[in-house]
């Protein structure tokens, strides 16, 4: 017992340290820490919700929904205990585990029955807070409700290790002003993604709740409905995939596969977007390419790319789509469409970066396309390559690791 709690008294002298050189406690509450928990408390459905930092005696909320309180003691125990699981932790009815049916949130106001919560672990391993939800209800969440928390765990981390660095770095200050500008393109973007849709879904809804329209006329309706509900789950698909590649927890089989067979089907599912944009799509390919490699990624990664050729590439162009073993697999995308900017090239493997002429000439995205492509291949030990010139074209290669040799280790 006395070496655990030596170790137990190391770990959290070391906790409350961390805490201290990254001044969290030094200001409570912060609209950014205050936007996640609200994010929390949406997406999780939960009357509460905390970006709680625990320190030596107190629990300090960085952002809180349902609470007017700044702060919670340490006897409160759903938090620590998340910490020292260093997992994401659901409590389906509290009144039913011996460990918190007396917690004072329990037994007491505001009567809590259920929680979910993922630890705040920062870039040097150590657990310093909480990402959490809280219900008056007995109730469970769902994996998607767990990875939601895990990711809101980890940018709420990202972002108090960041503004740490933001006290003490010009460097760092000049990031996060280049990050709030793509914030701020990321948001009118979504907004605008998310908005065209959700507009056009409602107002063909409203249309049919009045009534009286013909048969044919509603079947059109609903056509248009489920085609706007395809596009709005492939814009949080995408935003979900980049968030968890960013956090490292994005699956990742790779095996034995041919390069070729995944180059057509990639080909195939966007083939029918070329032939409505007027687009001539060519597969050029050898019989095999052995490559070690998660084919469903990787078939994603081309996708996106064969995506961006046919959305930047006017009626009458061609993509061409070749193949190729020597000197090592790679595929490669070449189109003669509008191109990218030198200045704008240097940019588009960074999350949710649009340039600003794609902006201007109203073409959709939302700028996670490239940087999902990137994480991939990188993921796989391969690279990504692009050259471009406006009004000349672009060709992106994407080169990946060949076959494990014979007796090599497996994943």
């Amino acid at each position: 017992m006395a070496a655990r709690s030596a170790d137990h008294d190391h770990g959290e002298d070391a906790r409350l340290r961390e805490l201290d050189d990254l001044d969290a406690l030094d200001v409570l509450v912060e609209p950014i820490f205050q936007a996640i928990a609200e994010l929390a408390a949406h997406i999780c459905r939960a009357p509460i919700a905390l970006v709680n930092l625990i320190g030596a005696d107190r629990q300090y909320f960085k952002g809180h929904v349902g609470t007017t309180a700044a702060h919670m003691s340490r006897r409160v125990e759903f938090c620590p205990h998340t910490l020292e699981a260093r997992r994401v932790v659901e409590v389906a009815d509290a009144l039913a585990e011996p460990r918190f049916r007396e917690d004072p949130v329990v037994a007491g106001e505001p009567y809590v029955r259920s929680y979910l919560g993922a630890p705040m672990i920062t870039s040097h391993d150590v657990p310093v807070g909480v990402v959490c939800v809280f219900d008056h209800r007995p109730r469970r969440w769902d994996a998607a409700g767990h990875r939601a928390m895990a990711t809101l765990a980890s940018c709420a981390t990202g972002l108090l290790e960041l503004r740490h660095h933001h006290h003490r770095s010009e460097e760092v200050i000049a990031r996060l002003r280049e990050a709030e500008e793509l914030k701020n393109a990321f948001l009118r973007t979504v907004n605008h993604e998310l908005r065209t849709p959700l507009t056009s879904i409602t107002t063909y809804l409203q249309l049919m709740e009045d009534g009286d329209l013909p048969p044919a006329t509603e079947r059109r309706f609903m056509q248009v409905i489920a085609r706007n509900s395809h596009r709005l789950r492939i814009l949080l698909d995408e935003l979900l995939l980049l968030a968890s590649l960013n956090a490292r927890t994005a699956a990742f089989t790779p095996a034995g596969e041919d390069l070729v067979a995944i180059a057509r089907t990639a080909v195939d599912d966007i083939a029918e977007a070329a032939r409505a944009a007027g687009q001539t799509l060519t597969l050029h390919a050898p019989a095999r390419a052995p490559v070690h490699a998660d084919a469903g990624r990787l078939r994603h990664a081309l996708w996106q790319v064969l995506d961006n050729a046919v959305k930047f590439t006017p009626s009458g162009g061609s993509i061409d789509v070749t193949v190729t073993t020597d000197p090592a697999p790679a595929v490669e995308v070449r189109d003669d469409g509008i191109g990218i900017d030198a200045g704008d090239l240097r940019r588009v493997f960074t999350d949710f970066y649009r340039a600003r002429s794609v902006e201007d000439q109203g073409i959709g995205g939302t700028g996670v396309g490239l940087p999902i492509v990137d994480k991939i291949v990188r993921m796989h030990g391969g690279g990504v390559h692009i050259d471009s010139r406006p009004g000349e074209g672009t060709r992106v290669r994407l080169t990946v690791p060949g076959p494990e040799p014979a007796g090599g280790p497996g994943r």
